[in-house]
């Protein structure tokens, strides 16, 4: 059994670091709720934006060439990688580092896949082992839709010239604050919509002056929402999971620490009595004499 000045030290560790994982989760709580009102609030119109584009685009194949739904050939695929730049957030970033990797050998084997990293922990696995272009870990310093919106400009540049046949993002969608789910959404070509939306669209919208002339404002502005969208919904769902993680490690180090004490207590208790047996046998020894 370990003695008593070891316990103690074991003790005061695990105490301290339950007091910093508390603390931690009582921050992530806080920086939760603005996140979780913020995407709330912007997921209705990014979801509506989204669905008026493809169905835009599909009522357009036949009368013009929108180079933003361009459906080709796929030789090359960019895969933008959105995870955090701090940790202990538990399996947050390992989940988005294992669908790009499924993606890169698995879906897309044999074509020319690259990565664009946004957010720190999981660049810094993926650099590794797969060809990156860049990263964007900065965004986070200050996360607004004028940041992203270049983001966004630079991707639909790339699509446009060719750079890249198809664009995917990766990221992870806030549920609640247990519950984020790993997606993986096509933000390049966009998606056409179906047949049953494209003859929705007819008659549920007028369009004035035109839809050509809408579509050149329409499709890059619902772009940069869609990718603005994906971070915000990360950056929920980092907080969701951080808190999670927390609220787990400090019911784990109370767990411990009890166990701990209970040992503590019991040992302490075994040197007591043994003291009292020593006390006992000497005094039993000098009655004798």
């Amino acid at each position: 059994m370990a003695n008593l000045k070891e316990l103690r030290s074991r003790i005061t560790s695990v105490s301290s670091t339950m007091q910093i994982t508390s603390a931690m989760k009582m921050v992530s709580a806080a920086k939760l709720n603005r996140a979780q009102n913020a995407i709330e609030d912007m997921r209705p119109y990014a979801e509506k934006l989204t669905e008026l584009l493809q169905s835009l685009s599909a009522s357009l194949e036949n009368d013009t060439n929108s180079p933003y739904s361009d459906q080709r050939d796929v030789n090359s695929v960019l895969i933008v990688a959105i995870s955090s730049n701090r940790g202990l957030a538990g399996a947050f970033n390992t989940n988005i580092v294992k669908r790009v990797r499924s993606l890169a050998t698995e879906t897309y084997a044999g074509k020319e896949v690259k990565i664009l990293n946004i957010g720190k922990k999981a660049g810094d696995v993926l650099n590794k082992s797969h060809d990156a272009v860049g990263n964007h870990n900065e965004i986070y310093d200050d996360l607004t839709y004028e940041v992203v919106a270049e983001i966004a400009e630079e991707l639909m540049t790339q699509f446009k010239s060719h750079t890249f046949d198809k664009i995917e993002l990766v990221y992870n969608s806030f549920k609640n604050a247990a519950t984020q789910i790993v997606t993986t959404e096509q933000f390049l070509p966009i998606k056409p919509a179906s047949q049953k939306e494209e003859g929705n669209l007819s008659s549920d919208y007028i369009f004035e002056p035109n839809k050509e002339e809408i579509v050149e404002e329409l499709i890059p502005k619902s772009l940069k929402i869609q990718l603005f969208k994906a971070i915000r919904d990360s950056v929920a769902s980092e907080h969701g999971a951080r808190m999670t993680a927390m609220h787990k490690a400090t019911d784990n180090a109370t767990e411990l620490r009890d166990d701990l004490k209970l040992s503590y207590n019991k040992a302490r208790q075994a040197s007591i009595t043994n003291e009292i047996l020593e006390i006992v046998a000497g005094a039993e020894a000098l009655a004798d004499s």
